[in-house]
């Protein structure tokens, strides 16, 4: 293993905060005189089917670990997405089913080894102890934690001053997420800094199952491409892990030059040198922020995609965007209208996938970010014509030749 320096200079990039930093050091000395490595958890909800860049933040510090020798454990919150995580949240979150949470977490296992080791990462699963808890057990754990003490959490302590409902239910979920630590007895526990309370109950509750409490690192929420909410798909300002090359690369090459280093910082591989020389040659002009930006969109494509997308996918970018040319492969759908109405634009546009909803299509034309043929469409009544492909351009980088048949 390298020295404990070296290992802490690449564990505090990007970090928001470390509880104890002293803790960590002496752990880190341990396992270099032991060559014993550190347990090092990072918990995720399957409570979406895709995972997007603002969710990789904690598997890239996961890799670091990995990386410098230490066992990495992905731990899928299979039984805690039953409950429904209540951190940031202004009202009872409605639970997921045991089938949405079983699809969702067989995404997340193929997805997370574009990033780790599969041979070098424990993947667990929280119902594996937990659906063994007793009812007795449970109640025991609850008998370790007060209501004074949960409510001291601000989004519990906001909830109950403003007379909106918290559930019981919801009082279990820092509980069982500290219980985790204590069945697979973590050293060292990762989150997004809204899961502070959590992670400081795991300490507690560690102490009192008699575990030296783990060391607590929290990671800033990854902003989305609006520069302002952090990252997320109901806010449409994410760049998913398995989205195609092309619409990842286009997308992060539309990052705000404010958030590039953060992007980096978060995201990329550079080391915390590298990292300053960038901060550097951005401050004094030595590097154009276009450039900067397609160096990182090429270094994540390539994670997730492979090289050889991510250097089609900057070629077609180029080719598109700086030569007004067409991307080379596009996408053919043919749709077939039951009537008048499904030939409205709006519609074939949420038909052939360009757009979520009609709403949303409505929306894109009304804003000018539609053409049709290479021409802007305005028109939300606008019909398309049967049997004639048409070239739809929904943004910058969204094409697709869609006919319209007629079923006679």
């Amino acid at each position: 293993m390298k020295p404990v320096d070296e290992q802490l200079a690449l564990i505090k990039k990007g970090v928001q905060e470390i509880i104890r930093e002293e803790e960590l050091k002496e752990r880190l000395g341990r396992a270099v005189a032991t060559g014993v490595p550190l347990r090092v958890k990072a918990g995720f909800d399957p409570t979406a089917p895709d995972l997007h860049l603002g969710h990789t933040v904690l598997i890239q510090k996961l890799k670091h670990f990995q990386d410098l020798g230490h066992q990495v454990i992905f731990l899928i919150g299979d039984f805690t997405g039953l409950i429904g995580d209540p951190s940031g949240k202004s009202e009872t979150r409605p639970p997921l089913t045991e089938e949405e949470v079983r699809a969702n977490a067989a995404t997340y296992e193929r997805q997370i080894f574009k990033v780790l080791d599969p041979e070098r990462t424990l993947i667990e699963f929280n119902s594996r102890w937990m659906k063994a808890m007793s009812a007795q057990d449970l109640i025991r754990l609850a008998a370790r934690y007060t209501v004074a003490r949960m409510l001291e959490r601000e989004d519990f302590h906001k909830r109950y001053a403003s007379h909106t409902p918290i559930a019981i239910h919801e009082f279990l979920y820092p509980l069982i997420q500290a219980y985790d630590s204590v069945a697979l007895r973590a050293d060292v526990e990762l989150g997004g800094t809204d899961q502070k309370f959590n992670l400081l109950v795991g300490r507690e509750i560690q102490r009192e199952y008699g575990q030296e409490p783990q060391v607590v690192i929290t990671l800033p929420l990854l902003e989305g491409l609006d520069g302002v909410q952090k990252m997320s798909k109901s806010l449409g300002n994410y760049v998913g892990i398995d989205e195609p090359p092309r619409e990842m690369f286009g997308k992060l090459m539309s990052l705000p030059d404010a958030l590039l280093l953060r992007y980096y910082e978060l995201l990329s591989d550079l080391g915390p040198q590298e990292l300053e020389q960038l901060r550097r040659d951005l401050e004094q002009g030595a590097v154009n922020p276009r450039d900067a930006k397609e160096a990182l969109a090429k270094e994540i494509v390539a994670r997730y995609h492979g090289a050889q997308a991510a250097k089609k996918a900057a070629a077609e970018f180029a080719h598109i965007f700086r030569e007004g040319g067409l991307p080379d492969e596009i996408e053919e759908v043919t749709l077939t209208p039951a009537g008048p109405h499904d030939r409205l634009l709006p519609n074939v546009l949420a038909a052939a996938g360009l757009a979520a909803t009609t709403s949303e299509a409505r929306r894109l034309i009304a804003q000018g970010g539609v053409k049709a043929d290479g021409e802007k469409v305005t028109d939300i009544h606008r019909e398309l014509p049967e049997n004639q492909p048409i070239l739809l351009q929904v943004g910058k980088r969204r094409f697709k030749r869609v006919t319209l048949r007629a079923d006679r």
